[in-house]
């Protein structure tokens, strides 16, 4: 078993940056690749990004090319979404997830929100 805690949510201004960050607990995030996904209130959960287990593929959602980077670092156990440029569009609950094949989740976060004032 997975356990997942994400942390580093919070408010902040339209063009400001936050980093999230995503604890691993139980096992080593080593075999899993990892993805952040994000709700907004009334919306469905939708994917960010993802990252393969060494780091080296990473994939994004077109809404956050460009202005949001994931990474991880298998040493902590930590993934992590540099989030710059902030929009008010951007304001959910972000989520993190790990799973054992590629854009295939099975264990999840508590979650963390986001909020961006305009």
């Amino acid at each position: 078993q997975v356990q997942l805690t994400e942390s580093g949510g919070g408010l902040v201004q339209a063009g400001g940056s936050l980093r999230l960050s995503c604890a691993a607990s139980g096992r080593s995030l080593r075999s899993y690749g990892m993805g952040w996904f994000r709700q907004a209130r009334g919306k469905e959960r939708e994917f960010v990004a993802a990252i393969s287990q060494s780091g080296i593929s990473t994939y994004y959602a077109d809404s956050v090319k460009g202005r949001f980077t994931i990474s991880r670092d298998n040493a902590k156990n930590t993934m992590y979404l540099q989030m710059i440029s902030l929009k008010p569009e951007d304001t959910a609950v972000y989520y993190c997830a790990a799973g054992e094949k590629w854009m295939n989740y099975d264990y999840w976060g508590q979650g963390t929100q986001v909020t961006v004032s305009s």
